[in-house]
């Protein structure tokens, strides 16, 4: 392969300094107008550095209690739903990727019919409801149980799994669930770490379902409570509050506090997932 021209690198170099500019610009904005104090903050303009830089939109949101609260909510449906979906998805993927099992050509294919026929709004809402399901938060993890799209891929990664060390470990009288366990999972880490991301991510920034079933504010995870106090434009000074009987920072501050709340966790996620991620991406194209 030749090497490129000069001027074809110079383009390529200044296209993706343009794309990184405009991707992190916005986030720089959010992240410097929450530590912005209220004078910078009413002087207005493009604020991409904080000039006197104060912790007080974070303190006042954390004092406030209905941030934390939702964080912590938000928290514990991705730990919890993401365990429960990953269970169900690798379990239900490995029974149907084995040779043999009644019944699994047919389940497959309802799995798959999921994939081209979506339930609905409405049909789902009355499901949950005859359930009992309204206003838990069973609600928010349910429905989105077991992911299709997800089913198929570790189905298929399973499949490709090589039959003769299966076949070995059946030999020296490993079982199905010893084969599951000490065989196929610890091989599949890349890609059970991406359907993991997958899930999380999707639970993190879920928020319709909760204004579907959700009617208890008090339960609201903290994308509803995002869009609450910064798309909707409710007094932002209910979910703040300061010591001292210190005035509240500039609404704009709350908002932009919030969203960096709302943000940073999952983000931090990224970095101990990165090298399964690009792993797992990559195990459905190479063959052989």
């Amino acid at each position: 392969m030749e090497k490129p021209p000069f001027w074809m690198t110079a383009l390529k170099t200044i296209t993706l300094a343009f794309i990184v500019v405009i991707m992190v610009a916005p986030f720089l904005h959010v992240f410097a107008v929450s530590f912005s104090s209220y004078k910078d903050v009413l002087a207005g303009g493009l604020i991409l550095f904080p000039r006197n830089p104060t912790l007080a939109a974070y303190e006042a949101i954390f004092n406030g209690g209905i941030v934390v609260r939702a964080l912590q909510v938000s928290i514990g449906l991705t730990l919890f739903g993401t365990l429960a979906q990953m269970v169900f998805t690798v379990t239900m993927a490995w029974g149907l990727s084995r040779p043999g099992v009644p019944g699994s050509r047919f389940i497959l294919f309802v799995a798959l019919g999921a994939l081209l026929i979506a339930p609905g709004m409405i049909p789902m809402y009355l499901v949950i409801k005859e359930l009992g399901l309204l206003n838990t938060y069973q609600a928010m993890i349910l429905p989105g149980l077991i992911s299709s799209f997800n089913l198929v891929i570790v189905r298929q990664f399973f499949m490709n799994l090589p039959q003769d060390l299966i076949d070995s470990a059946r030999i020296d009288g490993a079982s199905e669930w010893h084969i599951f366990w000490h065989i196929a999972l610890p091989l599949s880490k890349a890609v059970l770490a991406v359907v993991a991301l997958f899930y999380a991510v999707g639970i993190w920034n879920s928020w319709f379902n909760g204004v579907l079933y959700l009617q208890d504010s008090t339960k609201w995870p903290i994308q509803l409570v995002l869009r609450q106090y910064v798309l909707q434009g409710t007094d932002i000074a209910n979910a703040a509050d300061t010591a001292s009987n210190q005035p509240l920072p500039p609404a704009r501050t709350l908002q932009m506090a919030i969203v960096v709340v709302a943000t940073v966790p999952i983000l931090i996620v990224y970095p101990f997932l990165q090298k399964y991620f690009t792993r797992g991406v990559l195990t459905g194209a190479i063959k052989g």
